[in-house]
């Protein structure tokens, strides 16, 4: 009821900042740190909180606004279960209700016979009356009552938190296009404190980040295409190569089986003659093995020989590789020993550098702070300078004037003393004839 009421007057919002328009100044450019941990750091803001104060009332009116209109739209919901939320809003508070619950049904009595006259005509939810001025001045007064019950409950809720907190708490009964506006004003407030938040240089690299992303995605893209093509063309070449080899293995099988039936007959000529072959091999072979077994046996002497001589040699080499080992373990004790030095040194050196370049990097910020503060100091000193230019200037011609009009001054009081002179020096003769 009241806010069909609120939709047909199309409430204002007035906020108490209102009266002073704030504009929004270019804030300092943060400095661009040398290492960057991730490239989406980029996408983020340079901070995390509102430095300046037109930044903070911009956000502070949009909070405000959005915790009027979410008490607004809970206005109805209020109405209805009035009896109950009593404990919760209090004397005032209820007072407040029931009025601007009469008013509405007031409004809406007024604009239901209005509207049976056929003196109100509603398009796209505004009301255009026609009729007479006096009853157009009746409903204006109206909407100014009803106008100034919301301020007066606002009022009220923002001096009570805990009421207009329990009140915010019934979000449930909260129209669906009332909770989609907020949801939006909502998701509007964070756009713009993320806006706030980024200089206009962090802004220009945010675009060149994506203007380079959007440009390594099209590159991509393109090399994909490629290598899908080249990829088709393989799976092709691979397909044709397999049906190929396929054809072949069908050939070899059916010439194995050729083979096999060849084979067999092969096999048993084959088997007939190694039969008579290994007879003859058999007694040449006996005779062989008695041959070789003199001949094993002088080998053995030979080797045990062997064996004697070697273990000796053995003892020398074992005794000259123990000697060499020693002195290459002592090399590695010596070469350990000088690394580690090495090792020391270096690792000072290395944290000396570290310290240095650390000290560096502070000197090179302060040289920007000082340098940025030196340009200031010469822009308002040439200011000043000009300003004190321009003053020398405006004195001078001013006390030319002056010098003009005291001389003017001076001629005129000296012309008007002579004249006065003439004057008497005529009465005088006058007289005296």
């Amino acid at each position: 009821m009241a806010t069909e009421v609120a939709t047909m007057l199309q409430l204002p919002y007035e906020s108490t900042d209102s009266s002073s328009k704030s504009s929004v100044g270019n804030s300092q450019t943060p400095k661009k740190s040398a290492i960057k941990t991730s490239p989406l750091k980029l996408l983020d803001p340079g901070r995390s909180k509102l430095t300046t104060v037109e930044t903070k009332r911009i956000i502070s009116v949009l909070d405000e606004t959005i915790f009027k209109i979410e008490l607004i739209s809970l206005i109805t919901h209020i109405t209805e279960f009035l009896d109950g939320l009593s404990t919760i809003l209090g004397s005032e508070l209820m007072d407040t209700f029931k009025e601007h619950e009469q008013l509405s049904n007031n409004m809406e009595a007024l604009l239901t016979q209005l509207q049976s006259k056929g003196l109100l005509k509603q398009e796209d939810g505004r009301g255009d009356l026609v009729g007479t001025e006096e009853q157009i001045h009746h409903l204006q007064l109206h909407q100014q009552a009803v106008k100034s019950s919301i301020r007066n409950i606002l009022r009220l809720f923002q001096a009570d938190p805990l009421a207009s907190q329990a009140v915010r708490d019934e979000a449930y009964a909260r129209d669906l296009s009332a909770e989609m506006f907020i949801k939006n004003l909502s998701a509007f407030r964070g756009f713009l404190f993320e806006k706030l938040l980024t200089s206009p240089l962090e802004e220009q690299e945010k675009i060149q980040f994506m203007e380079e992303i959007s440009l390594r995605d099209k590159k991509n893209t393109e090399t994909i295409a490629a290598l899908e093509t080249e990829l088709a063309a393989a799976i092709q070449s691979r397909d044709d190569e397999i049906m190929k080899k396929n054809a072949a293995i069908k050939d070899l099988k059916s010439h194995l089986l050729h083979l096999e039936k060849y084979s067999e007959s092969h096999i048993q000529r084959t088997k007939q003659e190694a039969e008579k072959l290994q007879k003859g091999e058999l007694r040449s072979s006996q005779g062989k093995c008695a041959k070789i077994q003199q001949d094993i046996h002088q080998l053995r002497a030979q080797l045990n020989v062997l064996i004697i001589d070697n273990r000796d040699s053995e003892l020398a080499l074992r005794k000259k590789k123990y000697k060499v080992e020693m002195e290459i373990e002592n090399w590695i004790q010596k070469y350990d020993a000088d690394m580690g030095e090495k090792q020391t040194e270096y690792e000072e050196v290395d944290a000396v550098y570290t310290e240095e370049k650390a000290q560096l990097a502070e000197l090179k910020k302060k040289y920007a702070v000082l340098e940025q503060e030196y340009s200031q100091i010469k822009e308002e000193r040439r200011l000043s300078q000009e300003k004190k230019e321009r003053a020398e200037r405006e004195l001078a011609i001013m006390v030319r004037a002056a010098i003009h009009i005291q001389a003017f001054w001076k001629g005129y009081l000296v012309r008007s003393l002579l004249k006065s002179k003439r004057k008497k020096k005529g009465k005088g003769k006058k007289s005296k004839k």
